[in-house]
């Protein structure tokens, strides 16, 4: 069963950085995409950015694009989102998530707090 699990979230204060961390087990995931997205109270939850395992086929929301970047350590299992120049409206819990090729995602994580403050 896959598990994802995050970490690295926090408060800090406007144009600081923070690096969010997503452990996965449970499964071999080099056929997986891993994205992470969040949530703000009283909004949807949106999509920040994904990146298929091998590191290609990566993508991110216009409002992160050139300060967040998303990578990952295949030896550690682990996806990271590298958040840089961060915004109040960066506040949110974000989440990773997992799906395969041609599949929605369908394994989430328990979500970590992101707090900016200006």
């Amino acid at each position: 069963q896959v598990q994802l699990v995050e970490s690295g979230g926090g408060a800090v204060q406007d144009g600081d950085s923070l690096r969010l961390s997503c452990a996965a087990s449970g499964r071999t995931f080099s056929n997986y995409f891993v994205g992470w997205f969040r949530q703000a109270p009283g909004k949807e939850r949106e999509f920040v950015a994904s990146q298929h395992w091998s590191g290609t086929n990566t993508f991110y929301a216009d409002s992160v694009k050139g300060r967040f970047t998303i990578s990952r350590d295949n030896a550690k299992n682990t996806v990271y989102l590298q958040m840089n120049s961060l915004k109040p409206e960066d506040s949110a819990v974000y989440y990773c998530a997992a799906r395969t090729s041609g599949g929605s995602y369908n394994h989430w994580g328990q979500g970590t707090q992101v707090t900016v403050s200006s």
